[in-house]
């Protein structure tokens, strides 16, 4: 058996800052979700944009995913759930938005670089459902 370490003490004693973590992780999805509901038009543009339809349902879905998984993330309810969905739409977006494979020059470097940092964002929220679903079953599937 070791000692625990000063930062899992430190982590134990102010449980506060895994919740700033995933309000970090959440963040781009609270503000992309609260712009799209407060410009709805600018949020079907941006569907029209990436050639999906039907624009509008779509938008709305989004905005639902978005505010409603990053939700279910902070509050803990079904998070698991939550960090699944933003972790698959995440990939599903970067293959619709960042087709750095399809650009050339300082574009293509751009969106390379954004598909990569995306990559990363979904690997922290499949991360995030994967210990969220190892906690329940630790607890007995209890909250």
């Amino acid at each position: 058996m070791h000692a625990p370490s000063i930062a899992t003490t430190a982590a134990q004693k102010a449980p506060w800052i895994r919740w700033v973590c995933l309000l970090l992780l959440c963040a781009a999805y609270l503000q992309g979700g609260i712009n799209k509901l407060m410009d709805f038009n600018s949020a079907i543009g941006e569907m029209q944009h990436f050639g999906l339809s039907p624009a509008a349902p779509l938008a709305a879905l989004v905005i639902a995913l978005e505010l409603g998984a990053s939700a279910a993330i902070l509050t803990g309810y079904y998070r698991w759930l939550g960090a699944g969905f933003l972790g698959v739409f995440t990939l599903m977006a970067t293959f619709v938005a960042n087709r750095f494979w399809e650009m050339g020059g300082q574009e293509r470097f751009m969106a390379a670089n954004s598909f990569f940092e995306h990559l990363g964002l979904t690997g922290a929220f499949l991360l995030v459902a994967w210990l969220d679903l190892q906690k329940q079953k630790g607890s007995n599937g209890t909250r």
